[in-house]
């Protein structure tokens, strides 16, 4: 069954629709957090089908691969994620010059660093207001 799924997903063009298995394999997660993720983003809406069988867009699977590189890599929350989605909408997920469909993972750690460059501006903004 899986070398079925393998060999039907190499045979699929790149703007075809993806199973669950297909998307889950791609983005590197399990079936079940790719629902579980479905349930805590609004913005994960893959195509539903008859029976509730999900089929995914290249877009959506460019997301699904942010959303875990935000959680797993950068350390990001699921609800820094929902909060990052708020402030800065798809692009911010994405990175901000990345179109959807092309997006790349950025080195572990950086969305942590510029975390920390904000607080760090925050604080020093915060510490002038106190002093003067």
């Amino acid at each position: 069954m899986a070398r079925a799924v393998a060999r039907s997903a190499a045979v699929k063009g790149p703007n075809a629709f993806r199973t669950i298995s297909e998307a889950a394999e791609a983005v590197g997660a399990p079936q079940h957090v790719l629902r579980f993720w479905e349930t805590k983003f609004a913005f994960v809406t893959p195509v539903k089908r008859a029976g509730g069988r999900r089929f995914y867009r290249p877009q959506d699977v460019e997301l699904l691969k942010a959303i875990r590189r935000l959680l797993h890599e950068d350390g990001l929350t699921i609800r820094g994620v929902q909060r990052l989605h708020r402030e800065q909408g798809l692009r911010g997920l994405l990175g901000n010059d990345a179109p959807m469909e092309t997006s790349e993972a950025a080195p572990p750690g950086s969305g942590l660093t510029r975390i920390l460059a904000e607080l760090e501006r925050a604080r020093s903004r915060l510490d002038a207001a106190l002093a003067g």
